[in-house]
């Protein structure tokens, strides 16, 4: 969205490019006016929309429900993919891509048939520079220390929905779907 928001060249766009360009971080205000922006503009919003990866902090959650409150909106849900933190460093540690295509493999969970080879092209697959133990470590203390207290917020509004990601994709694709559709988990 922030991407997309500044190639548009609009205002908020503008804001945020200049922000990025500094090295700062966009702040929640216009975070929340992107937001608001595709709610009101975009018309893959009209049913409905997913947020993935915000809010990340209560600060956040607490500005996107007043936007929504002052539009007499709200979130149907808030769910959280719930996984063990070795597990999810072993997943992404071994995440493999072909840059060309996007296709995706994984060392131990989806290996290529030849090493390191696309199955489609033989050309070479890559592994993303912050997939790292390091990197990923510094973002889950962040993760536990700033995001895990949104979902005790959005608990105590009762729309907390949290999923087992430790299952298959598949099963994890499905059980979302079924909250999205208002099935009882």
């Amino acid at each position: 969205m922030l991407r997309a928001a500044v190639a548009s060249g609009s205002e908020l766009g503008k804001q945020a490019k200049k922000i990025m360009d500094a090295g700062g971080l966009v702040s929640d205000e216009i975070m929340v006016g992107m937001i608001k922006d595709n709610i009101e503009n975009n018309a893959t919003c009209k049913n409905g929309f997913i947020l993935d990866g915000f809010p990340r902090t209560v600060v956040q959650a607490e500005k996107l429900d007043e936007m929504l409150d002052a539009r007499k909106q709200g979130l149907d849900h808030a769910v959280e993919l719930v996984i063990d933190d070795a597990l999810l460093v072993a997943r992404i540690t071994g995440r493999l891509v072909h840059p060309a295509s996007g296709r995706s493999y994984h060392r131990i969970f989806n290996p290529p048939a030849r090493l390191m080879l696309d199955d489609v092209t033989g050309e070479p697959l890559v592994q993303r520079s912050d997939d790292n133990e390091a990197t990923l470590g510094k973002r889950l203390k962040t993760y536990h220390e700033q995001t895990a207290p949104v979902a005790a917020y959005y608990r105590r509004k009762g729309i907390l929905r949290q999923v087992d990601a430790a299952q298959k994709p598949s099963a994890v694709w499905h059980t979302l779907l079924a909250i999205f559709a208002g099935q009882k988990q």
